[in-house]
């Protein structure tokens, strides 16, 4: 985090209002930060985002520190951009304007790697789980056996996904429940071993041309030339002469008082319950589009880490940490990762001619991450609404 400047400090201390210097202090310093990350970045190889799992195997501390670096870069670009959202009306508007999507695209390309690394090994962890199984090896050979393979057709393979499901419910009569609890229990480990490997497969490609994507996107004149306006930023912020004497708590006020508009659309009487059928449905249906539930959540996501910023623009270290903000956060980073995880094995169930136990298994996989996405609603809600009625 920034260091408020002694300037700002002192202004602070008197009740003085932060103004255009405690910006500018903010974004050199992000941009120093940027800077320095950059620099490791290329001492140790630009190796950036490979897989814990793989660094404890290899122990390979370059790789960790380049992996740390790309973090940092990630982090001092959404900072940057983001304070040149906020207060936009005191920055030149065509520099501000030329360099935000930079470092949106920037910050973007550098994290899809980690979250496709890290989505695989939710899902696999779920998926060991929910099968019970002492392992859920990632075995992308296993997809190669006889048997696996079914018809492909849209409507074959949404019926895969809950045939398991009504498998298990056809002897409601006869069967008592523990019995048909250790059945169904049974059919989802046969499918999750499978169901493991073609996600391990799927995700693994995709975390490879991700990682191919951000070495390109740092060798490129495009990244090459919003580092260079970094580094001019570093020691120059282009600041209007009215931002000298402007006031910056009307600006970060603005900011709060979107994230709470947001907050106030989400249907929290809903996420208020433990359980939201009705977020099972689209998801279950043979439509890839992102669910319909899931965007103005993400919205407040973004919104909050704006809101997050703007104070630490406004106090620097001195800031007071907000334990029901930060609560609120986690909370919406764990519903971000549950809900791109649920996609994920929803969009492995439409790969065509996978066995039926396999689609089972990505279907209840799916299920759990959807009631993953509820429970980070209603951690949410709870923390939010400690916030409004003041409870500490």
């Amino acid at each position: 985090m920034a260091k408020a400047s002694p300037k700002l400090s002192a202004a602070l201390e008197q009740g003085g209002a932060p103004i255009g210097d405690a910006l500018a202090g903010y974004l050199r310093a992000q941009a120093t930060e940027f800077l320095r990350a950059l620099r490791l970045h290329r001492e140790t190889g630009g190796d950036g985002g490979t897989p814990a799992r793989t660094k404890a195997r290899a122990g390979d501390n370059g790789s960790q520190e380049s992996v740390d670096a790309a973090r940092a870069l990630r982090r001092s670009a959404r900072r940057i951009s983001a304070s040149l959202h906020t207060f936009r009306p005191l920055l030149d508007t065509d520099w501000s304007e030329a360099i935000r999507p930079e470092l949106a695209w920037l910050s973007g390309t550098l994290a899809m790697e980690h979250a496709y690394a890290a989505r695989l090994e939710r899902l696999l962890l779920a998926l060991h789980r929910l099968s019970g199984a002492a392992a859920v090896p990632a075995q992308p050979g296993v997809l190669g056996v006889p048997g696996d393979s079914a018809d492909g057709s849209a409507g074959s393979r949404t019926a895969g996904m809950t045939a398991g499901a009504q498998k298990a419910g056809a002897g409601d009569a006869g069967p008592p429940a523990h019995p048909a609890a250790t059945v169904e229990r049974g059919n989802l480990t046969v499918g999750a071993a499978k169901a493991g490997a073609l996600l391990d497969r799927q995700l693994t490609l995709a975390r490879t041309r991700a990682h191919s994507s951000a070495l390109q996107a740092l060798g490129s004149s495009r990244f090459h030339a919003v580092a260079d306006n970094i580094a001019v930023l570093a020691s120059e912020v282009p600041l209007t002469p009215a931002a000298t004497t402007a006031d910056l708590r009307p600006l970060a006020g603005a900011a709060e008082e979107r994230l709470t508009d947001a907050v106030a659309a989400l249907p929290l009487v809903t996420a208020g319950n433990p359980y939201n059928a009705e977020a099972l449905i689209h998801g279950l249906s043979p439509d890839p589009a992102p669910h319909p539930q899931d965007a103005p959540w993400h919205q407040v996501r973004l919104l909050l880490r704006l809101h997050r910023y703007a104070r630490e623009v406004l106090h620097g270290d001195s800031a007071p940490v907000d334990v029901r903000l930060l609560a609120a956060g986690q909370a919406l980073n764990r519903h971000r990762d549950a809900s791109e995880a649920a996609a994920a094995a929803a969009q492995a169930a439409r790969t065509p001619r996978i066995a039926p136990a396999t689609a089972y298994a990505l279907g209840v996989l799916h299920a759990d991450q959807r009631h993953e996405v509820e429970a980070a609603r209603f951690a949410f809600q709870q923390s939010w609404q400690m916030q409004t009625v003041g409870t500490p």
